[in-house]
C-alpha cells in the first residue's frame, strides 16, 4: 500500500503560481512512477503531468506545457507540481498517483494509488 497526501492547493488569481506537493508513505516511493490527474466539476478526470520513478523523464498534459512543471525529490518521498501563468481553466481537484514501475505513464487505469486531492481555484 502507498498513502498519499497532496497540499498546497488553494485560490489564487489568474496569472499566478502555486506549487503542489505530494507525500508519499508506505511503500520505497522509488519504486513508483507518478502522476498529477484533475478533475473540474461536471468533467472527467485527466492527466496533467506524470514523472517516471528516478524523475529523469516527465510529460505534460498539451494545455498545461510551458505553464506547469513536475518533479519529485525522492529522498523526502514527495512529488512537486509547480503551476504557473493559472488560468481560470486550470480550476479543478487536483489528485496525485502513484503507479508501480519504472516509466511513466499518462493512463488513469494504470494508477493503482490515490491521495484524496486538493481544490485549486483560479478566479479571473
Amino acid at each position: 500500500q502507498v498513502q498519499l497526501v497532496e497540499s498546497g492547493g488553494g485560490l489564487v488569481q489568474a496569472g499566478g503560481s502555486l506549487r503542489l506537493s505530494c507525500a508519499a508513505s508506505g511503500r520505497t516511493f522509488s519504486n513508483y512512477a507518478m502522476g498529477w490527474f484533475r478533475q473540474a466539476p461536471g468533467k472527467e478526470r485527466e492527466v496533467v503531468a506524470a514523472i517516471s520513478s528516478s524523475g529523469r523523464s516527465t510529460s505534460g498534459a498539451a494545455s498545461v506545457k510551458g505553464r506547469f512543471t513536475i518533479s519529485r525529490d525522492n529522498a523526502k518521498n514527495t512529488v512537486y507540481l509547480q503551476m504557473n501563468s493559472l488560468k481560470p481553466e486550470d480550476t479543478a481537484v487536483y489528485y496525485c498517483a502513484a503507479r508501480s514501475g519504472t516509466w511513466l505513464s499518462t493512463k488513469i487505469s494504470e494508477y493503482a494509488y490515490w491521495g484524496q486531492g486538493t481544490q485549486v481555484t483560479v478566479s479571473s
